[in-house]
């Protein structure tokens, strides 16, 4: 079955992403900031949010899959922080260039050149406001057809239904797409509906894999 659409994650791949992403060690130098811009004492901060995550949770909302609303989250954290309306925007300014690491200039290029000659879609587990805060720096809209956020859906990696959501919406079926992610467990989920799934080690490797698939494909229907 020929391939037909070519599926990026974004976090760790089209972002560069410090520390592997453990947000512990991802936020820990803002959180730091923070705290001594607030006076508060170190760790007062994480421990705070902590507290605002777990009452959360404890109402079932998470905003990785979008059962709590972005309004809801940043009250939240006025209340917890008691940052008024300027800190709460420079902190919000903060946690998103954070969030969103440093472009991987390479292989957006590469990604954005696919999209020129293959169908290409998107699927990433996020956080309420994603959508906004990468097209705003990043116009990934501009270089796929189908962007799939886990916020807006309800439904995250490695859940197999994510899988199955884009393919329905691409209208493909799962022999058809390549897809690229950093995460095994991911890879493994995709794998096992029959995507042709990669786990992204650095961008040399990730392209050679992708280009193979492509030239494999198009060989056996020439």
């Amino acid at each position: 079955m020929a391939i037909r659409v070519v599926v990026f994650d974004i976090g760790g791949i089209l972002e560069v992403i410090p520390g592997g992403g453990d947000p512990t060690r991802l936020f820990a130098p803002m959180m730091a900031t923070w705290e001594a811009r607030l006076h508060l004492a170190p760790g007062e901060l994480d421990a705070r949010l902590e507290e605002l995550e777990a009452r959360l949770a404890s109402e079932g909302k998470d905003g990785s899959i979008g059962t709590c609303t972005e309004e809801e989250w940043q009250e939240g954290v006025r209340q917890v922080t008691g940052m008024d309306e300027a800190q709460m925007a420079a902190f919000l300014r903060d946690f998103w260039d954070v969030y969103m690491g440093n472009p991987n200039d390479e292989l957006i290029a590469y990604f954005a050149g696919l999209h020129s000659h293959c169908r290409t879609a998107i699927i990433s587990n996020s956080f309420i406001g994603a959508r906004r805060a990468e097209e705003e720096r990043f116009h990934f809209s501009e270089m796929a057809e189908l962007i799939i956020y886990s916020h807006e859906e309800g439904v995250a990696k490695p859940d197999p239904r994510i899988f199955t959501l884009a393919c329905e919406r691409l209208g493909v079926q799962p022999e058809e797409m390549i897809f690229l992610d950093d995460v095994e467990t991911n890879v493994a989920a995709a794998r096992a509906l029959g995507i042709h799934a990669i786990q992204f080690r650095d961008n040399t490797q990730a392209i050679a894999d992708i280009e193979a698939l492509l030239n494999a494909d198009t060989a056996a229907l020439s």
